[in-house]
């Protein structure tokens, strides 16, 4: 009897955890919770685990040395003004201020930029909904 197509078909629907190694976890436990937000959960050895919606960042040390790359994390957030304004209020530089990146059909999608204490670019998105013609 031969199987189904759907058998043999692995189908990757959410993403669950991201990890990102880290210098110091506890200047970036702190960071990420405390600067940004994000919800703590535990920690474990050497990581910590946070929140951000139906996705678990995962913070960890290393003994290989920290180089941040081209992997950007991007948070959703429902107004980026507000949000740029309290984060900037906490100390926060961006390098890229809230901005227009594109106009969806229905949608504006923009976006700002900052750095964690690594130096990974953290992207704050903002899906403004346009007014009804």
């Amino acid at each position: 009897m031969a199987e189904s197509s759907t058998a043999n078909t692995v189908r990757i629907e959410r993403i669950g955890q991201v990890a990102l190694s880290v210098s110091d976890l506890e200047r970036s436990r702190a960071f990420y919770r405390d600067t940004l937000g994000l919800e703590f959960l535990f920690d474990a050895g050497n990581m910590a685990f946070l929140r951000c919606g139906d996705v678990r960042l995962m913070l960890g040390t290393s003994d290989k040395p920290v180089e941040a790359g081209g992997t950007i994390l991007y948070y959703k957030v429902a107004d980026l003004e507000a949000a740029h304004g309290v984060l900037v209020e906490r100390g926060v530089q961006f390098f890229s201020e809230p901005h227009l990146v594109a106009r969806m059909p229905d949608h504006d999608l923009w976006m700002a930029f900052l750095r964690d204490p690594d130096g990974y670019a953290v992207g704050l998105m903002c899906e403004k909904a346009r007014a009804a013609a």
